[in-house]
C-alpha cells in the first residue's frame, strides 16, 4: 500500500475511522510523558498490543506518525495537525453537551468521542466563538497551542501534595477521564475544576482533601489523586 498524500481528516477518518482516536491518544499521551509506547496506547485505548502495531503500521503509511530506534512513537506534522484538529472538536463538543445540552458531566468525554469526527471545521469555528475562545475542556485539560497549556499541564498532582497545602483544582487528566469511576467519585464530591481545596492528610492509600470554606473531608483514593491536578495556594 503506498503512502497517502493530500486528504482531509474527514478522508482519513472514511479509509480508517479509528485513526483519528489513535491520533488523539499519541498526541496525549506524549503531552503529558513526553514518551509513547504500543503498550501504553493498548492500555489507554483498552485495545489489544497486536491492534495498535497494525494501527501504528497503517499510520505510518499514511505519513502520520514515525518511531524511533527506541520504539517512542513521535507524530509527523500532519499527523499531529490531524490530532489538534480532532482534540480541538471533542474538547468543543464536550462543552456543548454540558453547557447548551445539560448532558451530564460524567459522560460527556465518552458521548464526544462518538461525535468528533462528524463536524465540519465551519462548525468547530462556531463553537469555539460561541463558548468565546475557551482554553480549557470543561474537566480541565488544555487547548493545544493556547497560552496556558503548559501552566496546566505543569500543575501537581493531589498525590503528591502535603498535608496543609491549600490549592485550586485545576485538571482532572485524560487518563483520569477515562479510569473507571473517577469522573463519577468527582462529580459526587464536587471535585471539578475551580473549587477550592485544602490538604488535611496524605497516606494510607488516600488524600483527604476539605473545602476551604470547611465543610466536610472527601477521602480521595490514590488510584483516583494521580489523575487530579491543582494550582497550590488557590491561585
Amino acid at each position: 500500500m503506498a503512502p497517502e498524500k493530500d486528504f482531509s481528516i474527514e478522508e482519513l477518518y472514511s479509509k480508517f475511522p479509528a485513526a483519528l482516536e489513535y491520533l488523539k491518544e499519541i498526541f496525549l499521551i506524549n503531552r503529558d510523558y513526553g514518551r509513547v509506547q504500543n503498550s501504553v496506547i493498548a492500555k489507554r485505548l483498552g485495545v489489544s498490543k497486536p491492534a495498535v502495531t497494525q494501527a501504528m503500521n497503517r499510520l505510518r503509511k499514511y505519513n502520520l506518525i514515525e518511531q524511533d530506534l527506541y520504539g517512542s512513537i513521535n507524530l509527523k506534522p500532519r499527523g499531529r495537525m490531524a490530532a489538534v484538529r480532532i482534540l480541538k472538536r471533542h474538547y468543543l463538543v464536550e462543552h456543548l453537551l454540558i453547557g447548551k445540552l445539560d448532558y451530564p458531566w460524567v459522560k460527556s468525554d465518552e458521548e464526544a468521542s462518538r461525535i468528533q469526527a462528524s463536524l465540519s471545521d465551519e462548525f468547530t469555528d462556531y463553537l469555539f466563538e460561541l463558548f468565546q475562545h475557551p482554553d480549557t475542556c470543561p474537566h480541565g485539560n488544555p487547548f493545544p497551542d493556547t497560552p496556558r497549556e503548559r501552566e496546566i499541564l505543569g500543575a501537581p498532582r493531589l498525590v503528591t501534595a502535603s498535608p496543609g497545602e491549600r490549592g485550586r483544582l485545576v485538571r482532572i487528566t485524560e487518563e483520569g477521564e477515562a479510569a473507571e469511576g473517577l469522573l463519577q467519585f468527582c462529580y459526587e464530591n464536587r471535585l471539578q475544576p475551580g473549587q477550592n481545596l485544602a490538604v488535611h492528610r496524605v497516606g494510607k492509600g488516600e488524600t483527604v482533601v476539605g473545602e476551604t470554606e470547611g465543610t466536610g473531608e472527601i477521602a480521595i483514593p490514590e488510584k483516583y489523586a494521580r489523575y487530579i491536578c491543582y494550582t497550590p495556594g488557590g491561585a
